[in-house]
């Protein structure tokens, strides 16, 4: 459905890979310690990573007969920011078991993201979008006031909605809404969290008249939302992480067009059309901004 497309655009490129799948969480990290984990690691600085790996044993927690260390956790957001979406999950595997809730959320998201890499066959597609919901209700109930395991916890029923039917999406709208919220709640300062929430806003302000009948079969007070809601999501990401992430500059633009505000659609799209591509998806919003612009 038209309203609901923002569901499927989890991409590996959401801010949520640098702060918490960050997202590259978002699903973010907790804020001290964990924002130090967010940053990316260069060439050089993952070398001396390794030297101080072997001689410096770091804080270590025991789950399950693991150990699991500042240098694991910081092994695997090596790996996530260097892109390594397979050898992430296969490096987290090992830890499966575990009842930490710093390797539950990060093995969510290791499997939504290997979920959603094209080679990745389609059978395949569906059996990790249902174990990155399984590892995010482990780390759910491990410590629900963790915002990376909120936010997660709201992308993977919303991905799994995607097997399950539009009825199972609408229904369930306010379980993701509410895990969003949690998430800003616990950390005011991830900008993805944001970002989804005006997402979130939109896909329910855009709902065609037969959507909401189908929402208001569901619930006596179907989910809504407008634009100019939205709107302030945006810019609130906008504000706490300027320039953090195309797509937001994008749904700036796309959201000030529902409001008929041509002014400042044509500066969010052309800040949108000229954002660096680093990634696939920084390219189709590239395209997709300069076309709207033309029709301005």
């Amino acid at each position: 459905m038209a309203g609901l497309q923002w569901m499927l655009r989890w991409r590996l490129c959401l801010p949520w890979r640098r702060y918490g799948g960050l997202p590259r969480g978002s699903a973010g990290l907790s804020l001290g310690k964990s924002l130090r984990r967010g940053l990316s690691f260069s060439a050089l600085s993952y070398l001396a990573y390794e030297v101080y790996r072997k001689f410096s044993s770091g804080a270590v927690v025991f789950a399950n007969n693991k150990v699991i260390s500042d240098q694991i956790l910081d092994k695997a957001d090596y790996l996530y920011e260097a892109g390594e979406t397979e050898k992430l999950y296969h490096f987290l595997q090992e830890y499966k078991e575990s009842d930490h809730v710093e390797i539950l959320w990060r093995l969510a998201r290791a499997s939504h993201d290997v979920a959603m890499l094209s080679t990745t066959p389609k059978v395949d597609k569906k059996r990790l979008t249902y174990e990155a919901l399984d590892f995010a209700q482990k780390a759910l109930s491990t410590d629900t006031e963790h915002f990376a395991v909120h936010k997660w916890y709201a992308i993977c029923i919303s991905d799994v909605g995607d097997y399950e039917g539009t009825n199972t999406k609408i229904a369930d709208s306010y379980v993701i809404k509410g895990h969003l919220q949690k998430a800003i709640e616990l950390n005011p300062y991830d900008a993805t969290s944001y970002h989804l929430m005006g997402l979130w806003c939109c896909s329910f302000a855009g709902l065609s008249w037969f959507q909401r009948k189908m929402g208001a079969m569901l619930f006596s007070t179907p989910p809504t939302s407008t634009y100019e809601e939205a709107l302030q999501y945006f810019l609130k990401a906008e504000q706490v992480a300027p320039n953090f992430y195309s797509q937001n500059l994008l749904s700036l633009g796309k959201t000030y067009l529902q409001l008929k505000d041509t002014i400042n659609a044509r500066f969010w799209l052309a800040k949108a059309k000229d954002y660096p591509a680093r990634t696939d998806d920084d390219k189709e919003v590239q395209k997709e901004a300069a076309k709207l612009l033309k029709g301005l």
